[in-house]
């Protein structure tokens, strides 16, 4: 391994445990916000420097090291009660936090490894040094020590040697620095520990010489009590050094408590482990392709007609099952850790625009695959900040209004049929109508005898390039990127829905599928084609002949047990009517998504399957009524419906879908990427 190679490799875990301590770090600074006495967060913010310092000095970049023991220095100031914890200080941690980001970016993108800090790094680092004051060269502990005079430094080296052998001086330490050493103790140790004086050594409070003579003293005492005959003593390492003078029984005491509760959370660290996500990525991939192959063995032992293999391959599909559903399980991640990063988006936004905004979170234990939850992140920022910038109103406006001073954005997750659902909602000023109506008409976007209800004016806020703000913002622009927020989430195979009322707020909802690799499926065929529905929103099948239908402005509508339904007719959706024989029934195949149902008639009702998602070729992404398709255990493909979009089709009365070629059926690998 050469030395490039061997510094990505320890740079790469180094980068995760820095990463997830600033997210940490941040969530602490907004917490001590709201409280600014709050022990927990107070550590917390010391171990993520003290931390990031000690690793950091591992690679060499001495002003990193330098900056983050300054910032520990300071922390370590406001735990001990020496400095107020201010509005502005907090401030300052916030700035002090971003700036160690920005150090580590740069730790990442140095190739050679020993490049210097650029000019604006080194200012940068310059200027908030000297806001939260150096900290001063002292003896022992961080403040409190003796400075060392220049002609006592040249005394002390110019001295001769007075002993030949090893030797130590120790100099007791002060009140202060004893105080410092239960300090870092109360905090929870780096890594598990074997031994206190090991954990003594770490924070200063014991010299290596010391504890190898503690150790020694302890093997004398055993090793004498072997000779006599004697029943085994053991000496507590913890005694020996109070004997010896080396430790107070305060330190010792403290040093004990920190390493009983190391001891007592192994157990659940080492229930997890971390793991690259490519290979979590390329184990999914191979799950996929076992699914497929394991429905192709059913097929063919069926085909064959081998009664006596049934048995083996009902077993083998149960294992892949369960080896499907565990391995999904492995990706999905809760919601709530991405939700919470949006805390410091709304309390920067808050203080720019000079607006009072509360976030509230709720459903952050709802799991989601972590791709999802990756590319998600970005309209979410977008959605939010429209919301901070265009909708909650000032104080002065809103108390003009009625309503509290302090604007509400609520982000609310949960799981529905197979989806997660995310709220955007606020109690802003909301979206006007009128103002969206007339700008797309001035864009030739809608005719003026163009008939629009309500939600359908609030649906062109997503076309591109349309907004009603005259002058953009540094915070969100005008808004003309809702169309990239629509496209990125149909990108997910999700939509995204609009619903608002002027002067009460805006309610944006995003519904997402909770996996992109692998769903269980519902198999019917209409027409020459077979297609796979989602089973989570399968809601009931019912025989289409035994119904009341109607037709009404060229939409078709069924009486269900009373409740009117629209319903689409596959074959004519796709165009791929085939011969039908005389007498052939169809079904009705009920779909809900969301509050919305639609019924789909079909030919034939096949079964269910496990269906693993490929993606479409590019000739065939933008199909509509189509997430994706699957290879059949027959080896033909099979079209994944987008219950969402035929939900739409079936309440909006949309056109059919016309097609290119006949897809379904072929296993042309131009027309699917598997």
């Amino acid at each position: 391994m050469n030395p490039d190679q061997t510094r990505l490799f320890f740079l790469q875990p180094f980068i995760e445990e820095v990463t997830e301590l600033l997210r940490s770090m941040e969530d602490a600074l907004l917490a001590l916000e709201d409280n600014p006495q709050g022990p927990e967060a107070l550590d917390a913010v010391f171990r993520t420097m003290h931390t990031i310092k000690s690793t950091v000095d591992v690679f060499g970049y001495r002003s990193v090291v330098d900056f983050a023991h300054a910032v520990e220095t300071l922390m370590e100031q406001v735990r001990a009660g020496r400095l107020a914890l201010t509005p502005a200080l907090i401030a300052t941690l916030f700035e002090c936090r971003d700036h160690t980001a920005r150090l580590i970016d740069f730790i990442v993108a140095d190739s050679e490894g020993d490049t210097p800090l650029d000019a604006d790094l080194r200012r940068a680092s310059d200027a908030l040094l000297a806001r939260i004051g150096q900290p001063r060269r002292a003896v022992f502990g961080v403040s409190g020590g003796l400075t060392i005079a220049p002609d006592v430094t040249t005394t002390l080296i110019d001295t001769p040697t007075v002993a030949d052998g090893q030797g130590q001086i120790r100099f007791p330490e002060s009140r202060s620095a004893y105080t410092r050493y239960l300090d870092l103790l109360s905090l929870p140790p780096d890594e598990q520990v074997s031994c206190i004086g090991d954990l003594l050594v770490g924070i200063g409070a014991l010299t290596p010489a010391e504890l190898a003579r503690a150790l020694k003293t302890q093997e004398d005492a055993s090793r004498i009590a072997t000779t006599l005959d004697g029943p085994p003593v053991t000496r507590r390492l913890g005694e020996i050094l109070i004997e010896q003078g080396s430790a107070t029984p305060e330190v010792i005491g403290q040093a004990a408590k920190t390493q009983d509760a190391a001891r007592s959370r192994r157990p659940e660290e080492t229930r997890q482990i971390r793991v690259d996500a490519q290979r979590l990525g390329h184990l999914i991939d191979l799950v996929g392709e076992l699914v497929t192959s394991s429905a192709a063995i059913r097929v063919m032992v069926q085909r064959a007609g081998i009664e006596d293999m049934t048995e083996v391959v009902d077993g083998v599909d149960y294992l892949v099952s369960e080896i499907r559903d565990n391995a999904l399980q492995l990706r999905m991640v809760p919601i709530g850790d991405s939700l919470s990063r949006f805390r410091r988006v709304v309390r920067d936004a808050s203080q720019r625009l000079g607006k009072a905004i509360e976030l509230v979170i709720t459903g952050g234990e709802t799991e989601l695959d972590k791709t999802v939850v990756e590319k998600i992140t970005d309209p979410l920022t977008h959605l939010i900040r429209n919301a901070l910038d265009h909708g909650i109103e000032s104080p002065e406006v809103r108390r003009a209004q009625g309503k509290p001073a302090t604007g509400t954005v609520h982000l609310n997750a949960y799981h529905d049929s197979g989806h997660i659902v995310i709220e955007i909602q606020d109690d802003g000023a909301g979206l006007d109508t009128a103002r969206i109506r007339a700008k797309a008409e001035a864009r030739g976007l809608v005719k003026p005898e163009d008939s629009l209800s309500h939600e359908d004016t609030l649906r062109l806020i997503f076309a591109p390039g349309l907004s009603t703000k005259e002058e953009a913002t540094n915070l969100s622009g005008r808004g003309v990127g809702m169309d990239v927020v629509r496209r990125n989430i149909e990108a997910l195979r999700g939509t995204v829905d609009l619903d608002s009322q002027l002067g009460q707020g805006t309610k944006v909802t995003i519904v997402l599928p909770l996996t992109l690799a692998i769903i269980e499926g519902f198999l019917v065929g209409a027409g020459r084609d077979q297609y796979v529905i989602p089973l989570a929103q399968v809601a009931e099948c019912v025989e289409l002949s035994a119904l009341d239908t109607l037709k009404r402005h060229g939409e078709h509508y069924i009486n269900l047990r009373g409740e009117v339904l629209p319903f689409i007719r596959l074959t004519d959706l796709f165009r791929n009517a085939g011969e039908r024989a005389a007498g052939q029934r169809e079904s009705l195949v009920v779909v809900r998504f969301g509050h919305h149902k639609v019924g789909l008639v079909v030919d034939t009702l096949l079964g269910e399957l496990q269906a693993v998602i490929k993606p479409l070729g590019k000739l065939f992404e933008r199909l509509r009524g189509v997430a994706g398709a699957t290879i059949l255990g027959t080896g033909d493909i099979a079209l994944i419906l987008d219950v969402a979009e035929l939900a739409a089709i079936g309440q909006g009365g949309r056109a059919p879908i016309h097609r290119k070629s006949d897809l379904a059926g072929r296993t042309d690998a131009t027309h699917v990427e598997t």
